[in-house]
């Protein structure tokens, strides 16, 4: 076998695993195409290739020896740049943290390394994660890899950017609003907003807050069953943590899209604006389904419900370092923060009550259906120099946030949602379908999402 920078993750790591191209070679392969696309996309940051040297030949001898090896062995790996790599350099994409270096790893980077990965650096970041659209002023902005005059989405944003354009062969992130699920879709590749509880994080200032969640990033649905195998699994130090084993997730099984019970819906009923030629391409989905519906689930107050948690989670977090440092916060980020420090106990046990009630909605919809598909994001990728659309068909976007609802609405469900590729606009950017399943049906989904993708490669 014959291995590049685009072979699948699979294929490379049981091309280093049968000793058909080293670590070393493999890692040479992809600082290549490094060198070659991240000067004009500034997708993959801190990069240290000394180290990355060391790593590689570290994994070869380990090979050599007859060490049992993880299945994640001999792969080069850029961590996102909000999780903690110990002994790496870790902005958060803020000026404040432009000389951090963490003493220990966390959870998800554990896990991941343990898995025998490489690490060569870490892939750019928004400030704090804040917004879909990757812009810092410690590195700048992460462009589109199909049309570097476009964003690459946010807050994986250098994670989809480096996935696309081969700079690594897997990737991990995490999701608030959509930040893996938004970046997949503009970049072209499979980003993955898993169940609440299957992918544990650890350390969390609040383990009981829940908005957010890690999850994997691949070019295809397989290479992405195979790096949530690593991140998925019961840890002690994360009390929410979904049993089942993550080695469950490491092969699917072949599934008919055939009798599958489908609701579509590109808006859901009017609850956001959404770009025609996006809309054009959701709709095309109908077509690989024979038992459609335009259906959805109501979601009336999924926009109060993710609002009000997010603006409090910012606040509880980053309140006091806002107050300290004033000037050093991006505006649209300062306003979110801000915009905590007014709310009351009812305001937030309004919101999470709200929470339950869409959980319990989306239970009984799935009573009735398979899966939801409807689009990752509103738009198509928007030009690099806007921080955020200010308009869609015309009609005025009045924050950073409000393209966003067809990715955070979800969010606030708990349910599985992932992004595959389906189509492009036709000036040629990439446009995803979001599938959505019940929740703890991770499984299932992936199963869906490679059916799907099969049907359309």
């Amino acid at each position: 076998m014959t291995v590049s920078v685009d072979s699948t993750a699979r294929d490379q790591a049981a091309a280093v695993r049968r000793r058909e191209i080293s670590a070393r070679e493999l890692l040479d392969l992809h600082l290549e195409r490094i060198a070659a696309r991240n000067p004009q996309l500034n997708a993959i940051v801190s990069l240290d290739e000394a180290r990355a040297r060391e790593g590689a030949a570290a994994a070869d001898a380990a090979l050599a020896s007859g060490a049992e090896v993880g299945p994640l062995h001999g792969l080069p790996f850029a961590f996102k740049d909000t999780h903690a790599v110990a002994g790496w350099s870790t902005t958060y994409g803020s000026p404040l943290y432009r000389d951090h270096v963490p003493e220990a790893d966390e959870l998800i980077v554990e896990r991941v390394r343990r898995a025998g990965v490489v690490t060569i650096g870490k892939t750019n970041v928004p400030e704090f994660a804040a917004g879909s659209h990757t812009f810092n002023t410690v590195f700048g902005t992460t462009l589109n890899p199909v049309d570097p005059t476009r964003s690459a989405g946010g807050s994986s944003g250098g994670a989809a950017c480096a996935l696309a354009s081969g700079m690594v062969p897997l990737a991990d992130g995490s999701d608030m609003g959509g930040s893996l699920r938004n970046p997949a879709s503009f970049c072209g590749v499979v980003g993955l907003r898993p169940s609440l509880g299957r992918v544990p994080e650890w350390p969390l200032y609040n383990q009981w807050e829940t908005t957010s969640v890690g999850g994997p990033m691949a070019r295809n649905v397989g290479d992405l069953a195979l790096l949530l195998s690593v991140l998925a699994g019961p840890d002690p130090r994360a009390p929410q943590a979904l049993r089942d084993p993550g080695a469950s997730f490491a092969s699917l099984l072949p599934l008919s899209l055939a009798g599958l019970r489908v609701a579509l819906s590109v808006d859901l009923g009017g609850a956001f604006e959404v770009d025609a030629e996006v809309a054009s391409v959701v709709s095309s989905a109908a077509t690989l389904f024979d038992r459609v519906t335009d259906a959805h689930p109501v979601l009336t107050e999924a926009d109060d419900t993710f609002r009000t948690l997010r603006a409090w989670h910012f606040q509880a977090k980053f309140g006091s370092l806002l107050a300290a440092n004033p000037d050093a916060f991006k505006a649209s980020l300062a306003d979110n923060i801000r915009a905590g420090e007014s709310l009351t106990g009812a305001d937030v046990a309004r919101a999470y009550h709200q929470r339950t009630v869409l959980a319990e909605r989306m239970r009984e919809f799935f009573e009735h259906h398979d899966v939801l598909v409807l689009p990752v994001s509103q738009v198509p990728p928007f030009p690099a120099d806007q921080e955020f659309p200010t308009e869609i068909n015309g009609r005025p976007m009045e924050s950073y946030l409000d393209w966003m609802r067809a990715a955070y609405f979800i969010t606030v469900t708990g349910c599985p949602a992932i992004s595959v590729p389906f189509g492009h606009t036709a000036s040629g950017l990439p446009v995803g379908i979001q599938l959505v399943a019940a929740h703890g049906r991770d499984r299932f989904l992936l199963e869906v999402a490679a059916a799907v993708e099969a049907a359309v490669s």
